[in-house]
This record gives structure tokens, sequence and C-alpha cells, in this order.
């Protein structure tokens, strides 16, 4: 199997000169923020906020709030498929690399590989096969087999030679609460990931994220008013530093603030009980805005690309390799 599924990995610096690749989902966060008249002004604003965040995360021997920056590179992974004698090429993933500058040293400081998550083949999993499942269905369900290709692709990928050779410690992949779960605010508290929350119920996402061997913890930093999903391997309040952390904190909550304002960017932060509100209105938009309907429709498009590019082509090999690396 190792033979017929290899990783190939290349960066992308994302700043304010950065344009989609033609293998990028164009509904990823950092790819709908460089698309239209006002990219350049997007991008910008995005970065800037990105900087202030991490700044106020990470505010000991800062004094005046601007000692760090946060560079951040698109991590493209592609896979290559074998196939008797003969390779074909698919857009796997992309997550986003930080890194962090400290203006005051000089230094330049390695900081977490995943934060935001991007996959054609989730988005067949859920924009095209979940739907199918479900059309002729009275209730919802959920296929048994739903995400083991993706989590075992996943899997493969971390634990590559191409990843290990490229990054020192595993991915954590940060995102945005549920709006149909209900969180409860507990007496644990980190430094810098902040309040610890609690959900009432696990979530598909939860359980598709568990099946690439991700576990899940929500934390509430300060200043934030809602929680954040982190999915991780391993420990992740002793496994990374705090600038590791906060610079994940920064990209995401302000990636967050953008796309989903009524929970990142609400005027009252979250209590001890808390149900996020996709239709709050005491929020204030960012001046950085994109098209909700316009990217739930290219989700769709993006998962028939995925089945016609991956899952026809290959079904037999994938099925064999699930059923490998179950064993």
């Amino acid at each position: 199997m190792n033979n017929e599924f290899t990783f190939a990995i290349k960066r992308l610096r994302f700043d304010e000169n950065y344009r989609p690749s033609q293998n990028t989902r164009i509904t990823t966060n950092f790819a709908n923020l460089a698309r239209g008249e006002k990219r350049r002004e997007n991008l910008h604003n995005a970065l800037t906020m990105i900087d202030d965040r991490f700044n106020a995360l990470a505010h000991w021997d800062n004094p005046e709030g601007n000692r760090y920056s946060v560079q951040l590179d698109i991590v493209s992974v592609d896979m290559i498929v074998g196939v008797e004698h003969q390779s074909d090429t698919f857009p796997a993933i992309e997550v986003l690399q930080t890194s962090i500058v400290d203006r005051k040293t000089g230094k330049r400081i390695e900081g977490v590989v995943g934060n935001n998550f991007s996959s054609y083949l989730r988005d067949y999993d859920f924009s095209v096969r979940l739907l199918e499942h479900n059309r002729h269905q009275s209730g919802f369900s959920v296929p048994e087999d739903f995400g083991d290709l993706h989590g075992k692709l996943f899997q493969h990928f971390v634990n590559s030679k191409a990843y290990t050779q490229n990054f020192g410690k595993p991915p954590v992949i940060c995102l945005s609460v549920s709006d149909s779960k209900t969180y409860h605010r507990t007496g644990n508290q980190h430094p810098v990931l902040g309040v610890e929350y609690q959900p009432n119920d696990s979530s598909l996402t939860e359980l598709y994220f568990r099946k690439m061997g991700l576990e899940v913890r929500y934390f509430m930093p300060a200043g934030s008013v809602a929680p954040l999903a982190f999915y991780f391997f391993g420990d992740l309040l002793n496994d990374y530093s705090n600038l590791e952390l906060a610079s994940t904190i920064a990209t995401m909550e302000t990636f967050q603030r953008i796309y989903r304002p009524e929970i990142y960017n609400a005027h009252s932060a979250a209590g001890e009980r808390y149900q996020p509100d996709l239709k709050n209105r005491d929020h204030s938009p960012t001046d950085v805005v994109y098209d909700r309907e316009e990217r739930s429709e290219l989700a769709v498009e993006q998962g028939r690309f995925a089945e016609e590019r991956l899952i026809k082509p290959y079904r037999t090999l994938l099925e064999q390799v699930v059923r490998e690396l179950r064993a």
C-alpha cells in the first residue's frame, strides 16, 4: 500500500500578494479572502487582525503590544496514486503552518501546522455522499463507514515520511463550535487557551475527526467571546508551547470573526451555559465579507470533483486501502 499512495508537500506564503492556486478549494478560508476587487485590502485587514490578536495573547514582555508578527504558509498536500506503472496526483488536503517572528530578538519561531483544514474528500463525504444516503430516507442517518476513507488517508499522511521530514509536531486543527450543541463552562483554565467548555453531546464533525485519529477539546481564550474547537493528537496542553498555541488562536479566531461574526464577533461573551446562534443580531461584522450561499453551492461542486477525480476511478483500490489500514 505504501507504494500505491505517497505524498508531496508544497508551500506558498499567505500574504498580501497571495493568489489561490488552481488546486485550492475556493471555499477555503484563506482563498475566500483573496478574491474580488478588494482582495488586497481583505488580506491586509485579516493579517493585521491576526498580528494584533497574537500580541494581545502573548502580552508578557510585550508592553507596547507589537513585539510579534505571525507569518502563514499554505501547505498543499498532493496524494500520488500509483497504479500499474502509472501515477495520478490528487490535491488531498491543505493546511496552514504558522511561524512567529520576534521583532525584539530577530528570531523566527516555528508555530503549529494544521490550523485551517481543507479537503475535497471531506466535501464529497458531507456534500455528496451524506446527501445521497439520506435522499430517500424518512429520517437522518449516517452511513456506518462514513469518514473511514478520509480518516485512514489522513492518518497515513501524518505517519508518512513526507510529514515527519517536514514537521516537528503533529497537527492541531481549530474549528468553530457547532450551533446545534450547548456548551458548559468547566473550572479548568489554561494561561493561553483560556477557559475550557464541554458540549452536551458529540457532533457529526467530532465523529468525522475522530476517524482521523483526532481528539477534541473546547477552550475560550481571554478576550474571546466564544469557545473554539481544538482537534489534536496527544496532549494539547503540554505538547505545544504558549506561543505555538497563541499562533493558532490568533489565526483561526480571525477567520471565524470574519466568517461567523454572529458567534465570534458578538457583543457579549459566552457565559456558564452557551449555545452558539448564527442568527444572533447582537454582533459587528468585520471589514471582510464573503458569500455564504456561494460557499454552500461550491462545496457540492468540490465534492463532485473528488468523486470524479478520486472516488470513481480508484474505488477498488481505495476500498482495499481502508481494509489494510484497519488491519
